[in-house]
């Protein structure tokens, strides 16, 4: 995970262009990819797919000939979809054009233009204090012209339809944590279960942010009701504790799932707000799909969130491994998550003869927490939020106890009530 998001890191992404599908063809090479090109125009939902940006060169040079801002060093160097420009100014006349972050003058910021056919430069404070007065030789070499809006999908078939989708960004250059660490985390899991037989299936979407997410609900407006649940990846390799931010409905199995695996580490757990990454438009109204979103330190709340300070030495291989066995527990109650019958509901049955007493392999507790809430009303999720149990311990006492013949499964538990798309 952390060699990729190093391989990742340089390249200049946008909304739209060859460094998105150069970042989907680099992940195509751990997992293959159906990719969708959607032409320049396209109407999807209340939005236009914009024409195509793509960036070779841009700099500043100052009298001397020296690059005193290069997009080579890095792509936050250029604002992001800016238009072609070959001009000398003075620096009070490229003033206007150059952004930094006063309260962080050794940073470069992140910064972009979706839509707008405008252009600008990002530099550090302190870079722009030691420009002296002058001329300046100012030159972007970029393009916008019809094209496509690219996204990637890479599905693992279960034995069922129902879908649980996730979903990372693939459009911000050059920030480790706000974006790489999502993707790889989202492709570890993806590997992993490939390699075993999921009673789900598992979309995973890889799209620019927002109009990608939009893109796709445009193209799959038909078939949406087979999500089930759903994450959005993103902030996932900061030293940060682990954050959730419950879907819309609040209630959903995937935000109840996720709390109850967060409860074990250090968390928090926020409600829905209509602000933020792809799970404001996965849960706006008329689509009010179950997805909540998951991250380390949220959005806007490290330092270097969209700096140049996002760089690979903020993420580390170990709070992407922390932040994936959270998902991959979460995927565990999604996948085992039921309700039992206990057909021997009067007084405790007897567990000795039947090797569930003393057993060093199972959780004593949960076998008689499961006993004693396998009505038919409590799930394996009730059960372990109501005993404080670890899911994965009382799923394995109620395998047992079913293996016993002392229980009788229901049925899994996939949906949750009053929700559901427009």
């Amino acid at each position: 995970m952390k060699e990729l998001v190093e391989r990742l890191h340089p390249i200049c992404r946008s909304m739209t262009g060859d460094g998105v599908r150069r970042t989907l063809a680099i992940i195509a090479e751990t997992i293959p990819l159906e990719l969708h090109e959607v032409p320049t125009g396209t109407r999807v939902l209340d939005w236009v797919v914009p024409q195509e940006w793509n960036i070779t060169d841009a700099y500043v040079k100052d009298a001397t000939g020296r690059r005193v801002i290069d997009f080579a060093r890095s792509p936050l160097h250029v604002v992001g979809n800016s238009v072609p420009v070959s001009a000398t100014m003075t620096l009070e006349e490229l003033r206007p054009r150059l952004h930094t972050l006063p309260a962080q003058p050794d940073l470069v910021p992140y910064r972009t233009g979706y839509f707008k056919k405008d252009w600008g430069f990002c530099l550090s404070e302190n870079a722009l204090r030691e420009l002296p007065e002058g001329e300046y030789e100012v030159r972007i070499d970029s393009t916008l012209a019809d094209g496509h809006l690219t996204y990637g999908e890479h599905v693992v078939r279960g034995r069922t339809g129902e879908e649980v989708l996730i979903s990372c960004h693939t459009c911000h250059p050059a920030l480790a944590n706000e974006t790489l660490a999502g993707i790889a985390v989202a492709i570890e899991l993806a590997s992993r279960l490939a390699g075993r037989r999921p009673r789900l299936t598992y979309r995973f979407l890889f799209a620019p942010a927002a109009l990608g997410a939009i893109t796709w609900l445009a193209d799959n407006r038909d078939t949406i009701g087979r999500i089930t649940h759903g994450l959005v990846l993103a902030c996932a390799g900061d030293p940060g504790r682990l954050t959730y931010k419950r879907s819309r409905r609040g209630d959903a199995l995937i935000d109840r799932a996720a709390a109850h695996v967060l409860s074990t580490r250090e968390h928090e757990v926020r409600d829905f707000v209509p602000f933020g990454y792809d799970e404001r438009h996965f849960c706006s109204p008329g689509f009010n799909l179950p997805v909540g979103r998951l991250t380390r330190t949220p959005d806007g709340e490290f330092p270097e969130y969209h700096t140049s300070a996002d760089d690979p030495s903020f993420v580390t291989q170990e709070a992407m491994e922390h932040t994936l066995a959270a998902v991959e527990e979460i995927v565990q109650v999604l996948e085992e998550e039921r309700r039992y019958l206990n057909l021997e509901p009067y007084g405790e049955p007897w567990l000795g003869p039947r090797g569930l007493y003393g057993s060093p392999d199972i959780d004593q507790m949960a076998i008689l927490w499961v006993l004693n809430l396998s009505d038919g009303e409590h799930s394996l999720l009730d059960i372990a939020v109501r005993s404080g149990i670890p899911f994965a311990g009382v799923s394995a006492a109620a395998s047992a106890l079913a293996k016993a013949g002392l229980l009788k499964e229901e049925g899994h538990v996939d949906r949750v009530q009053g929700g559901g798309p427009g």
